[in-house]
């Protein structure tokens, strides 16, 4: 089990698939969980704002994340009551409301249980903000991936542009420091490093050698299990 936590932009996503990919473990952003949740409150017209009803349609859901069965670019295939969702959970509508409904206590309570039953089985590598601390604390490597904000900024800066969605860059700084001081201060499941992580700053680094460093370490992990 191969935990993978930091800020955004940091490259903890790319990271975590190029990891998967070379071991042959299930990729696992936990964040598509919240965005199953987002998905069914909407279908079920369940007020984004009302705490508790989104919290009762957490509880009830059946969700699962599973190697990809379709090539098709996903990483992984969503499911959500038997049905597949991959794609649906990045529709425009939940993207505007997922971040409301993952601040809910009830609802990380609901996908955290989720999220432990997936990463138990094992073969993992699973990307957040809490695996390591929270969801998984027991995973075998932990690593803590960061970067200046200043260099996460720029990386998100360029994204944007490359997708051709004009965007000023002291306004991504701006919205990114302020999103690092919620993710780190907010009392549920904060941001930062579990005590055992590996720390790896990826300011200075390309993602190859991001890769290799982290490679290094899952393999060392695996002998060290071994033995």
């Amino acid at each position: 089990m191969i935990a993978i936590d930091g800020p955004a932009a940091s490259g903890k996503s790319t990271l975590a698939q190029n990891l998967a990919s070379a071991l042959g473990y299930l990729y696992f952003d936990t964040g598509v969980m919240y965005r199953a949740v987002t998905l069914a409150a909407l279908k079920s017209a369940t007020p984004i704002e009302d705490e508790a009803a989104v919290s009762a349609t957490a509880n009830k859901l059946d969700l699962d994340v599973q190697p990809p069965s379709i090539d098709d670019g996903r990483q992984c295939d969503v499911l959500m009551n038997d049905e597949d969702v991959t794609w649906e959970i990045r529709s425009p509508a939940v993207e505007e409301n997922v971040s409301q409904v993952s601040m809910y206590p009830g609802v990380r309570e609901a996908m955290t249980r989720r999220q432990r039953e997936i990463g138990l089985r094992g073969a993992v590598v699973m990307v957040g903000r809490d695996i390591g601390t929270v969801v998984l604390p027991e995973a075998e490597l932990k690593i803590y991936l960061d970067a200046s904000v200043e260099a996460r900024a720029n990386r998100r800066y360029e994204e944007c542009m490359q997708r051709g969605s004009p965007v000023e860059y002291d306004d991504i700084l701006e919205g990114m420091r302020e999103r690092d001081r919620l993710d780190s201060t907010r009392t549920l499941a904060p941001l930062r490093p579990a005590a055992d992580a590996v720390i790896l700053d990826s300011t200075k680094m390309t993602i190859n050698e991001v890769f290799e460093k982290a490679l290094a370490l899952a393999e060392n992990a695996t002998q060290i299990r071994k033995a």
